[in-house]
């Protein structure tokens, strides 16, 4: 069998498993986390957004204009996504998996290079980064690829 990653993922943590064979038990060898997806806007934000003063009388806000929540989420995607491209250089993979759920499998996906895109046989766009090993195993298919 290929050697194989499952990369397990959401805005807040994304864990790689790997498996002996294709219907094997799976391994986890990496789990990242990103603390600053799961802050508050307003501890993500270094100051609050500033006002301004209209002819008559009347002001409004400046609003942001990117979510801090979201610009955390990509940056993690990226975060991923350079280490899964580093992984493929050094020849730590041969196929990948992914499991997301469905924003940061988007994220993720704009921040891969080509040559790990050519990679990936297999997308499930569902949030379970939470569960045990084998439950994430049930959500895979019962056979991994094996191309």
């Amino acid at each position: 069998m290929k050697l194989t990653w499952i990369l397990v993922a959401d805005s807040t943590r994304a864990r790689i498993f790997t498996a002996d064979t294709s219907a094997s038990p799976l391994e986890e060898i990496e789990d990242f986390s990103h603390t600053e997806s799961r802050l508050h806007d307003r501890d993500i934000t270094s100051d609050l957004p500033g006002k301004i003063k209209s002819v008559g009388g009347g002001g409004h806000a400046f609003e942001q204009p990117t979510d801090p929540k979201k610009h955390e989420a990509d940056n993690f995607a990226h975060i991923i996504a350079q280490y899964l491209e580093d992984a493929h250089n050094t020849n730590r993979f041969e196929q990948l998996l992914l499991v997301a759920s469905p924003s940061f499998l988007g994220l993720l996906r704009n921040h891969l290079s080509e040559q790990v895109r050519k990679l990936v046989r297999f997308e499930l766009n569902k949030e379970i980064t939470m569960l045990s090993v084998a439950d994430i195993r049930q959500h895979l298919p019962q056979y991994l690829p094996n191309l």
